[in-house]
């Protein structure tokens, strides 16, 4: 093995010679599907200039808000009226109290690529030259938006999109003929949040006036979802995707279904019961239109948001105050994807899961569900959220691995708001070639290009490539 004083180095998380083999001449090559991210699309669409360091890392990024709080860092320097030198100072000033946490890996990852800032640790003294030299490269056109994600080698990009929005800034950038993919999701969470039933009716009034429809029953609120669902598909939506606490999958008949939207459109009081109820419903009618389509459906379950009720009415959701849930999780998915089932309406599913202590569950239950039409139809999806650190994404590779088939793994995504995200399939690749690796040095996997190459490709890119249908 090579030895080198610098941190993230060639060999970075590589421990033998052939994990070092399967990522510089495989695994590092291969283009990116980012096919789940948060990415503002009309930033890239504008080719936004980002002014300094802090607007493109710091701004929206609740990992780092969470560890400068954590370090006894003010709100002010989080998300407050700190000037962006401040912000990124404090940043820096955390960054050492961070040893063991993923922020370390990825900050001096994202600082080497695309910056080309190597060998040197951000910290309190090495903040001003590291601001300097990155913000003189931040205001030149290779760094702008569009630039920069071709500089990480990405190929496609699915962004995050309500169904009521215009789509607008994708259809731009397909018409300029720009070279990187962007695609829209499908997410109609607040098509289903009858439980605040304020921000409900002020999303429900734009879903009609886009759709030009008179809604007054529960079907004509499923032809105008469908008609949001025909309108992405046209603009080459291929995937949906849910954030849940749980899976839905409630009795219920179409009369009770049409009684509680009654009471939701007229703004009366709803029982936890019909809430519940009412989400089954969308998830099946979702379920449908993607089985219909040929898309993928994507399910992101665990999380329990906005604990901090105090930070929440300052600031609003996605600012760093959720964790991880505990909520009931194998009854209710197994239900939900046999409902489906049961019609040959499954559509290719990706669950992604919050809580380790999930991770056999879903492993296993994915297995009860492959009907063999697809190579790898139902996925266990990758490390998310908490979990997309190093122990988070071994030990989601290990379970899939044990209980199904890690080579038809679709592989990593970004979740990401932020543009300088992109190492972190790097990093991804990098785990997975040293299990791999290590494996072969241990004699559990045969010493063999021919076996092990392919695998590695495939779950880098080609399984991503060949199950979402982006042509």
């Amino acid at each position: 093995m090579k030895e080198s004083t610098e941190f993230i180095n060639d060999d970075f998380l590589l421990e033998n010679d052939i994990a070092q083999n399967l990522y510089h001449n495989h695994a590092k090559k291969m283009p990116i599907i980012d096919y789940h991210c948060h990415l503002p699309v009309n930033e890239i669409a504008g080719n936004r200039n980002f002014e300094n360091l802090t607007k493109i890392w710091l701004y929206g990024d609740h990992y780092k808000w969470r560890a400068m709080r954590a370090n006894g860092v003010d709100e002010k320097y989080c998300t407050g009226e700190a000037s962006d030198w401040e912000k990124f100072l404090a940043w820096a000033k955390t960054v050492p109290h961070t040893i063991r946490n993923p922020l370390y890996h990825w900050a001096h990852m994202e600082l080497k690529n695309p910056f080309g800032i190597s060998g040197r640790l951000l910290n309190e003294d090495s903040a001003k030259d590291i601001w300097d030299e990155c913000n003189a490269l931040l205001n030149t056109p290779p760094f702008y938006a569009k630039e920069l994600i071709k500089k990480f080698n990405v190929e496609t990009v699915c962004t995050t999109d309500d169904p009521t929005d215009s789509l607008e800034y994708h259809v731009q950038l397909k018409n300029d003929g720009y070279e990187v993919n962007v695609l829209p999701t499908f997410r109609p969470d607040r098509g289903m949040m009858i439980e605040q039933i304020g921000l409900f009716n002020l999303w429900f009034r734009k879903l009609k006036e886009v759709t030009n429809s008179d809604i007054r029953n529960f079907q004509s609120y499923i032809d105008a979802l469908r008609k949001r669902h025909d309108f992405f598909h046209a603009n080459s939506c291929r995937l949906s995707d849910h954030g849940l606490e749980t899976m839905y999958a409630e009795d219920y008949n179409s009369e009770e279904i049409e009684k509680i939207f009654s009471k939701v459109i007229l703004n009366k009081e709803l029982r936890t019961g019909e809430i519940l109820k009412f989400k089954s419903a969308m998830l099946y009618e979702f379920g449908i239109m993607d089985h219909e389509k040929n898309w993928v459906q994507q399910f992101h379950i665990g999380a329990l948001r906005n604990t901090n009720s105090r930070m929440y009415r300052k600031l609003g959701p996605d600012t760093g105050f959720d964790s991880i849930g505990d909520f009931e999780i194998a009854r209710p998915l197994a239900k939900f994807l046999s409902s489906l089932d049961d019609q040959n309406k499954l559509a290719k599913t990706i669950i992604y899961n919050l809580n380790p202590a999930d991770n056999e569950l879903l492993a296993t239950m994915i297995g009860s569900f492959q009907d063999g039409s697809v190579s790898g139809k139902i996925q266990f999806g990758s490390g998310w959220w908490f979990l997309d650190q190093k122990d988070g994404i071994e030990k989601q590779i290990n379970a899939l691995s044990n209980m199904g088939l890690l080579s038809r793994f679709v592989g990593m995504l970004t979740d990401s708001r932020s543009f300088l995200s992109y190492p972190r399939h790097d990093y991804f690749r990098r785990l997975l070639c040293n299990i791999i690796g290590k494996d072969v040095e241990k004699g559990l996997i045969p010493n063999s290009e021919d076996l092990i190459v392919p695998v590695v490709e495939n779950i880098s890119y080609y399984n991503a490539k060949n199950y979402f249908d982006f042509n």
